[in-house]
């Protein structure tokens, strides 16, 4: 089986760089995985596309190096399971609130005896190789979502999952829900939140990733010793590019 870069890279203590994909284009699928990410996530959660549009953009991602991993709607086993047999080679799955949770989604990723999921790894092998489903279980990249303060006051458990390699922070939920339980020092909350669930990967020698709005604040993350950092959106980065592009050529021709 192809071995998954992303683990190699993580198991040597290095820090994975992630690109977001939220357009439904095999083309900026394509362009994205060419530009020098270790991994590129098709998000089925917030993203547009549909599950034969995101299979088709992870067929464009495969064309590169970089790995292809995808971010299901919801801890749903079915929607799990195909995306990997579509060739994704690692799994976010984002509102695990317990530890019963993320065993069901661990699950869901996991041959047995160690999960349920169905075998019919159709685009997988192609992408894998024909002995995929003898390594599968060592190869896919299993991060569970951690964005509510429940989710926080549960880290302990979540991180005792078998089978789970990382926690990976939802910042913008995690400030929402921190935001609806607090009526001020929220800032203040979300770091504490994030030091309780670095702390408690570190224990458990599970990955720490967070996405990130900015590369100051995934400097920041790096710098407290995050692993995987996610910065922005293919969308995100075409609207600030673009506004800044118009913004320029609008003040030269004012002048």
């Amino acid at each position: 089986m192809r071995k998954n870069k992303l683990k190699q890279l993580l198991k040597t203590n290095n820090t994975v760089m992630c690109g977001w994909l939220h357009i439904p284009n095999t083309w900026t699928a394509e362009v994205m995985a060419n530009a020098g990410w270790d991994g590129v996530t098709v998000d089925m959660q917030h993203g547009l596309h549909s599950i034969e549009t995101a299979i088709q953009m992870m067929q464009a991602i495969s064309t590169t190096e970089t790995v292809p991993i995808a971010r299901s709607n919801w801890n749903t086993p079915g929607e799990i399971m195909r995306l990997l047999d579509g060739g994704a080679y690692g799994i976010i799955c984002p509102m695990i609130n317990t530890k019963e949770e993320c065993q069901s989604f661990v699950g869901a990723c996991k041959y047995p005896p160690l999960g349920y999921r169905s075998f019919g790894p159709t685009r997988a092998r192609v992408y894998g190789g024909l002995d995929y489903a003898e390594h599968a279980n060592d190869e896919i990249l299993t991060l569970a979502m951690v964005e509510t303060v429940k989710a926080v006051e549960n880290i302990k458990g979540i991180c005792e999952t078998k089978g789970l390699d990382g926690i990976f922070i939802g910042s913008g939920d995690l400030k929402l829900s921190i935001k609806a339980t607090a009526k001020e020092n929220v800032d203040a909350l979300f770091d504490q939140a994030v030091n309780t669930i670095l702390k408690e990967c570190q224990q458990n020698n599970l990955v720490a990733g967070v996405w990130c709005a900015t590369i100051e604040d995934a400097k920041k993350m790096v710098d407290k010793g995050f692993k995987f950092i996610a910065l922005k959106s293919d969308s995100m980065m075409l609207t600030q590019y673009a506004k800044e592009q118009t913004t320029t050529l609008k003040n030269i021709l004012k002048n």
